[in-house]
Protein backbone atom coordinates (compact mmCIF):
# COMPACT_ATOMS: atom_id res chain seq x y z
CA UNK A 1 0.00 0.00 0.00
CA UNK A 2 1.05 3.22 -0.83
CA UNK A 3 2.38 5.73 2.29
CA UNK A 4 1.37 9.21 2.26
CA UNK A 5 5.48 10.01 0.35
CA UNK A 6 5.11 7.52 -2.35
CA UNK A 7 1.21 8.18 -2.95
CA UNK A 8 0.95 9.07 -6.51
CA UNK A 9 -0.85 12.31 -7.46
CA UNK A 10 -0.43 13.30 -10.71
CA UNK A 11 -2.05 10.91 -13.03
CA UNK A 12 -2.71 8.35 -10.00
CA UNK A 13 -4.38 6.00 -12.90
CA UNK A 14 -0.45 5.39 -13.87
CA UNK A 15 0.16 4.42 -10.54
CA UNK A 16 1.25 0.89 -9.42
CA UNK A 17 2.44 -0.05 -5.98
CA UNK A 18 2.53 -3.94 -6.01
CA UNK A 19 5.79 -5.08 -4.90
CA UNK A 20 6.53 -7.26 -7.88
CA UNK A 21 5.86 -4.42 -10.42
CA UNK A 22 8.47 -2.27 -8.69
CA UNK A 23 11.14 -5.25 -8.81
CA UNK A 24 10.48 -5.85 -11.94
CA UNK A 25 11.24 -2.18 -12.98
CA UNK A 26 13.98 -2.11 -10.87
CA UNK A 27 15.82 -5.12 -12.30
CA UNK A 28 15.58 -3.91 -15.83
CA UNK A 29 17.24 -0.72 -15.34
CA UNK A 30 20.92 -0.23 -14.69
CA UNK A 31 21.58 3.19 -13.30
CA UNK A 32 19.45 5.12 -10.55
CA UNK A 33 19.41 8.91 -9.52
CA UNK A 34 19.64 9.75 -6.08
CA UNK A 35 18.65 13.16 -4.76
CA UNK A 36 19.62 14.14 -1.23
CA UNK A 37 20.64 17.22 0.88
CA UNK A 38 24.41 17.93 1.64
CA UNK A 39 25.33 21.04 3.20
CA UNK A 40 22.53 22.40 2.33
CA UNK A 41 22.52 22.40 -0.96
CA UNK A 42 20.19 19.35 -3.04
CA UNK A 43 21.88 17.30 -5.12
CA UNK A 44 20.97 14.70 -7.60
CA UNK A 45 23.81 11.94 -8.20
CA UNK A 46 23.79 9.20 -11.01
CA UNK A 47 25.27 5.73 -9.19
CA UNK A 48 24.36 1.88 -10.24
CA UNK A 49 22.40 -0.74 -7.74
CA UNK A 50 21.44 -4.51 -7.53
CA UNK A 51 18.28 -5.14 -6.00
CA UNK A 52 18.90 -8.23 -3.72
CA UNK A 53 15.40 -9.55 -2.26
CA UNK A 54 13.46 -6.08 -0.58
CA UNK A 55 16.26 -4.28 -0.43
CA UNK A 56 18.36 -2.23 -2.44
CA UNK A 57 22.30 -2.15 -2.56
CA UNK A 58 24.66 0.97 -3.61
CA UNK A 59 28.51 1.21 -3.62
CA UNK A 60 31.27 3.94 -3.35
CA UNK A 61 34.33 5.60 -1.72
CA UNK A 62 33.28 6.48 2.13
CA UNK A 63 34.65 10.39 1.22
CA UNK A 64 32.18 10.89 -1.52
CA UNK A 65 29.37 13.13 -0.66
CA UNK A 66 26.62 10.73 -1.81
CA UNK A 67 27.83 7.93 0.46
CA UNK A 68 28.66 10.44 3.54
CA UNK A 69 25.29 12.14 3.10
CA UNK A 70 23.30 8.87 2.73
CA UNK A 71 25.34 6.82 5.26
CA UNK A 72 24.38 9.51 8.29
CA UNK A 73 20.86 8.47 8.23
CA UNK A 74 19.52 11.17 6.41
CA UNK A 75 16.57 10.82 4.17
CA UNK A 76 16.75 10.56 0.48
CA UNK A 77 15.23 9.59 -2.53
CA UNK A 78 15.81 7.76 -5.14
CA UNK A 79 13.99 7.24 -8.83
CA UNK A 80 15.18 4.63 -11.55
CA UNK A 81 13.32 5.35 -15.28
CA UNK A 82 12.50 3.00 -18.19
CA UNK A 83 12.14 4.79 -20.99
CA UNK A 84 9.56 2.56 -23.65
CA UNK A 85 8.34 4.70 -26.78
CA UNK A 86 7.89 8.72 -28.01
CA UNK A 87 4.48 9.45 -28.20
CA UNK A 88 3.71 11.63 -31.50
CA UNK A 89 1.01 13.68 -30.80
CA UNK A 90 -1.37 15.53 -33.59
CA UNK A 91 -0.83 18.64 -31.55
CA UNK A 92 2.36 19.87 -30.42
CA UNK A 93 1.13 19.90 -26.35
CA UNK A 94 0.15 15.80 -26.85
CA UNK A 95 3.42 14.79 -27.21
CA UNK A 96 4.62 12.40 -24.42
CA UNK A 97 6.87 9.22 -23.77
CA UNK A 98 5.92 6.00 -22.27
CA UNK A 99 7.91 5.23 -19.35
CA UNK A 100 7.85 2.88 -16.56
CA UNK A 101 9.48 4.50 -13.36
CA UNK A 102 10.01 3.39 -9.79
CA UNK A 103 10.83 6.11 -6.75
CA UNK A 104 11.62 4.75 -3.23
CA UNK A 105 12.11 7.14 -0.21
CA UNK A 106 14.01 6.02 2.39
CA UNK A 107 17.28 5.84 4.85
CA UNK A 108 20.09 4.14 4.05
CA UNK A 109 21.71 0.96 6.71
CA UNK A 110 25.84 0.60 6.42
CA UNK A 111 27.18 -2.80 5.69
CA UNK A 112 30.27 -3.20 7.95
CA UNK A 113 30.47 -7.43 7.97
CA UNK A 114 33.16 -8.13 5.83
CA UNK A 115 31.18 -11.15 4.38
CA UNK A 116 28.31 -9.24 3.98
CA UNK A 117 30.03 -6.78 1.81
CA UNK A 118 31.38 -9.42 -0.03
CA UNK A 119 28.22 -10.97 -0.93
CA UNK A 120 27.00 -7.66 -1.73
CA UNK A 121 30.12 -6.96 -4.33
CA UNK A 122 29.29 -10.06 -5.88
CA UNK A 123 25.76 -9.63 -6.42
CA UNK A 124 26.77 -5.94 -8.14
CA UNK A 125 29.10 -8.29 -10.59
CA UNK A 126 26.46 -10.41 -11.01
CA UNK A 127 23.49 -8.03 -12.30
CA UNK A 128 26.49 -6.61 -14.73
CA UNK A 129 26.58 -10.07 -16.28
CA UNK A 130 25.34 -13.03 -14.51
CA UNK A 131 28.19 -15.76 -14.30
CA UNK A 132 31.28 -12.65 -14.22
CA UNK A 133 32.00 -13.33 -10.64
CA UNK A 134 33.63 -16.94 -10.92
CA UNK A 135 35.73 -15.32 -14.14
CA UNK A 136 37.42 -12.39 -12.83
CA UNK A 137 39.51 -12.04 -9.63
CA UNK A 138 37.44 -11.26 -6.74
CA UNK A 139 38.14 -7.86 -4.63
CA UNK A 140 40.96 -8.18 -2.17
CA UNK A 141 40.28 -7.51 1.70
CA UNK A 142 41.95 -3.73 1.12
CA UNK A 143 39.84 -3.17 -1.59
CA UNK A 144 36.10 -4.35 0.84
CA UNK A 145 37.57 -1.91 3.33
CA UNK A 146 38.29 0.68 1.36
CA UNK A 147 33.99 0.14 -0.23
CA UNK A 148 30.80 1.47 1.64
CA UNK A 149 27.86 -0.24 0.97
CA UNK A 150 24.80 0.79 1.57
CA UNK A 151 21.59 -1.17 1.85
CA UNK A 152 18.00 0.69 1.16
CA UNK A 153 14.98 -1.23 2.25
CA UNK A 154 12.12 -0.88 0.21
CA UNK A 155 9.31 -0.08 2.00
CA UNK A 156 8.31 3.31 0.30
CA UNK A 157 8.05 2.63 -3.27
CA UNK A 158 5.80 3.10 -5.72
CA UNK A 159 5.62 3.02 -9.61
CA UNK A 160 4.46 5.13 -12.10
CA UNK A 161 3.82 3.97 -15.68
CA UNK A 162 2.67 5.29 -19.01
CA UNK A 163 1.31 3.32 -22.23
CA UNK A 164 -0.32 3.53 -25.46
CA UNK A 165 -1.41 6.74 -27.72
CA UNK A 166 -1.68 10.52 -27.64
CA UNK A 167 -4.86 11.57 -25.77
CA UNK A 168 -6.38 13.90 -28.02
CA UNK A 169 -9.61 14.90 -28.85
CA UNK A 170 -10.88 12.79 -32.11
CA UNK A 171 -11.15 16.75 -33.30
CA UNK A 172 -7.46 17.02 -33.31
CA UNK A 173 -6.83 14.36 -35.78
CA UNK A 174 -8.03 15.87 -38.63
CA UNK A 175 -4.78 18.22 -38.83
CA UNK A 176 -3.42 15.18 -40.86
CA UNK A 177 -0.07 14.94 -38.86
CA UNK A 178 1.24 11.42 -38.29
CA UNK A 179 0.33 10.09 -34.64
CA UNK A 180 1.53 7.00 -33.38
CA UNK A 181 4.37 5.53 -30.81
CA UNK A 182 8.28 5.08 -32.14
CA UNK A 183 8.96 2.43 -29.35
CA UNK A 184 12.70 2.19 -27.56
CA UNK A 185 14.36 -1.02 -26.23
CA UNK A 186 17.74 -1.09 -24.54
CA UNK A 187 20.07 -3.26 -26.69
CA UNK A 188 23.72 -3.97 -26.49
CA UNK A 189 25.59 -3.36 -29.39
CA UNK A 190 29.13 -5.51 -30.53
CA UNK A 191 32.06 -6.29 -27.77
CA UNK A 192 35.36 -4.20 -28.15
CA UNK A 193 37.98 -6.39 -27.25
CA UNK A 194 40.01 -4.19 -24.58
CA UNK A 195 43.78 -3.78 -26.14
CA UNK A 196 45.55 -4.87 -23.36
CA UNK A 197 43.33 -7.82 -22.70
CA UNK A 198 43.84 -11.63 -23.67
CA UNK A 199 43.77 -11.51 -27.37
CA UNK A 200 43.41 -15.55 -27.64
CA UNK A 201 40.51 -15.06 -25.10
CA UNK A 202 37.20 -15.84 -26.88
CA UNK A 203 34.15 -13.27 -26.29
CA UNK A 204 31.83 -15.07 -22.77
CA UNK A 205 28.15 -16.44 -24.19
CA UNK A 206 26.91 -13.68 -21.85
CA UNK A 207 28.37 -10.83 -23.40
CA UNK A 208 28.40 -11.64 -26.87
CA UNK A 209 24.48 -12.70 -26.21
CA UNK A 210 23.81 -10.06 -23.67
CA UNK A 211 20.50 -9.26 -22.61
CA UNK A 212 18.17 -7.94 -19.81
CA UNK A 213 14.84 -8.70 -18.33
CA UNK A 214 11.90 -7.37 -20.52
Amino acid sequence: MPTARTKVRRKPDRARYERQTVYDILDQAFVCHVAFIADSMPFVVPTNYVRVGDKLYLHGSPASRLMKALSSGAPFSLSVTLLDGIVFSPTAMGHSVNYRSVVIIGQAEVLHDPDAKMNAMRDFVEYVARGRWATVRPPTPQEIAATMILAVPLVEASAKIRTGFAVDSDAEYASGAWTGVLPFKWTPGEPIRDPRGNPSAAVPENILHYSRPQ
